[in-house]
Parts: structure tokens; C-alpha cells; sequence
């Protein structure tokens, strides 16, 4: 132990902790920024199991990289300066092919980076498909992006939000989620306390899974949605380029035309749809870039922030930007 420690041992815990915390130099701030807050008080149609638990993976340096198992779905909130603040906001749903979510790289850093544009950013802790703990998985998921959009809505005023602009964005499996709440935003999967809306008012969907065809499915987030032998129904039902109409919410899109986990097929026919669907949509797709690029990290996809960002300027989500 140093001197400094040996010298305030035996003080008050409340003094100790102060000094801990000059003396190591952690911010203060990141103890009340960031609240995390449940997404039900009362899960809909869970299932007690005492033996599931929340596993949390973390990387070389001790950050959270991933959870798995969850079943207390949460939203973390990332709120920017108020000097900055637009009103605009974003839920994020993080992928990991229904199986896990990749927090870190697909959420908590995306949230930032919109706090950078003056955006609030939720990031969805959302319940992974699981009959373990639920009485049908398939709309667990969508249950959970449904009530988020409520609850955000429900707080517009609270946290100095535009309760007329609320996005969905989701990467990979997450695109699904997302691309299923903007084509299935008034799907009656629970019973909402009250009418507040759980329509999106823009999606974007970052190599997104969106369809559960054969030909094209990402296999294992099918798997783990719908089963291992799904009807040709559910099949259908969460084909979301098929679910498209006119009211789905205008979208943004990027995929990697290499992408061997979830082929780039999926955001160009979901492209398809809402082009036919008169809904107004912006796609990049890149030469190479592969699968689970994040913020992009090579190669031309790095630059699809700066497309999302003018596309967001155009739509009037932030300020315009040069």
C-alpha cells in the first residue's frame, strides 16, 4: 500500500472514497452519466429460470465486449452536452446473431459517436431468443424495441427530446430487430400501458440481416429466432422486405459487398421494398469491408459515418454539416 493510502486509512468512508478517486485519477462523472434504466417492470411473457444468467464477456484491456443470456432487458442512456443537444434520438440494437449482443463495438461506441452530432443515444440491452425464458421467443426481441420507442417517447419532455425524432438503428442480427420494428411497429406482442406509439420515425440499418428466405438468411440468427424448423408463416412474417409498407420509416443503409456472414442481398432487396413502397432511402454499399465493421475500419466503408451523418443533416435530424 503507498504512503498516501496509509496516511487516510481508518478515515471516514465517504472521505476514502474521494480520495480514491483523486488518487487514481477516475472521473467522477462516469459513476452518474450513462443510466442504465429497465425496460419493464414486469417482463411480458417470461419464464422464471434460476439457473439463466447473464454471462458478460470483456476484451484484453477489461472493457465489456459482450453479454449473452439476457433476460432483464435494459436501455443505457447516452445524453449529449445540452449546449449541444438536437433533440433528435437514436435507440441502438447491437448484433451477435440473436445469440449475443456486441455492446461495445456496436453500441456503446456508436452511442458516442452520436452524442459527437448532439444526439441522444439509447443502447438497447434486448432479450435474446430463448425458450429458456420466454413463451415465444420470436417476438421477445420486438417486444423489448417496442417498449423502448414507448418509454422514449413517454420521456421526450423529461430529457429534452423531439418526440417526433426517434430513430431505430441496428447492425447485423440488431438490423433485424430494427428493420422488424419499422415494419411491424404496431404488431400487438404485449399490452402497452398506454397509446404511445411505437413507430420509429427513421430507421438505419448497418449490414442488417432482414430476411428469413433460405436463399439468402443469415442461418444462424434464423436458427435462434425462429427454430430449427420454422413454418413457411413465420418464415414469411420475418422477411421484413416483405413486411414493408407505407408506413415504414425512411432508412438508411450500408452493407459490404464481400460480407460472407449476411449477404448484401438482404439491405438491396430491402432497398427494393421500400423503393417500391415510395419510402424515402439512401444505400452505400462498399467494394470490401466484410462483416461487423462497427464504425468502419478500412477501406472505403470507413467513410459510411460521413454519409450517415450528411443523411441525417439532409433529413434534418442534426445540423447541417459541410
Amino acid at each position: 500500500m503507498s504512503n498516501f493510502m496509509k496516511k487516510y486509512r481508518g478515515k471516514n468512508s465517504c472521505a476514502k472514497f474521494v480520495l480514491i478517486v483523486l488518487f487514481f485519477g477516475i472521473n467522477v462523472s462516469v459513476f452518474s452519466q450513462n443510466q442504465t434504466i429497465p425496460i419493464w417492470t414486469k417482463v411480458p411473457g417470461a419464464i422464471k429460470s434460476v439457473d439463466y444468467k447473464e454471462e458478460v464477456s470483456y476484451d484484453e484491456q477489461g472493457v465489456v465486449k459482450g453479454i449473452s443470456k439476457v433476460s432483464q432487458p435494459t436501455l443505457t442512456l447516452f445524453l449529449p452536452d445540452s449546449k449541444t443537444a438536437n433533440g433528435t434520438s437514436v435507440v441502438i440494437c447491437p448484433g451477435g446473431g440473436y445469440d449475443h449482443l456486441a455492446i461495445n463495438k456496436e453500441g456503446y461506441k456508436i452511442a458516442k459517436w452520436f452524442n459527437g452530432l448532439g444526439i441522444s443515444a439509447f443502447v438497447l440491452k434486448y432479450r435474446l431468443p430463448s425458450d429458456l425464458i420466454m413463451t415465444e421467443k420470436s417476438i421477445g426481441p420486438l417486444q423489448d424495441a417496442q417498449e423502448a420507442i414507448r418509454i422514449i417517447r413517454r420521456n421526450a419532455v423529461k430529457w429534452h427530446l423531439d418526440s417526433n425524432k426517434i430513430g431505430i438503428m441496428g447492425f447485423s442480427a440488431g438490423g433485424h430487430l430494427a428493420a422488424t420494428l419499422s415494419t411491424q411497429f404496431n404488431e400487438k406482442v404485449y399490452i402497452p400501458i398506454d397509446n404511445t406509439t411505437a413507430r420509429p420515425d427513421f430507421s438505419i440499418l448497418i449490414y442488417p440481416v432482414i430476411s428469413m428466405q433460405d436463399r439468402i438468411a443469415h442461418q444462424g440468427s434464423k436458427k435462434n429466432l425462429l427454430g430449427t424448423m420454422p413454418s413457411i408463416d413465420r418464415i414469411e412474417k420475418y422477411s421484413n422486405e416483405k413486411r414493408v409498407d407505407s408506413l415504414t420509416p425512411k432508412t438508411f443503409l450500408v452493407h459490404a459487398t464481400d460480407d460472407k456472414s449476411v449477404s448484401v442481398e438482404n439491405s438491396i432487396n430491402y432497398y427494393l421494398a421500400l423503393k417500391q413502397n415510395h419510402i424515402p432511402a439512401e444505400m452505400h454499399i462498399y467494394e470490401n469491408g466484410g462483416h461487423g465493421f462497427g464504425l468502419g475500419v478500412q477501406e472505403t466503408n470507413i467513410n459510411w459515418p460521413n454519409a450517415c451523418e450528411k443523411w441525417l443533416a439532409s433529413n434534418g435530424y442534426i445540423t447541417k454539416t459541410e
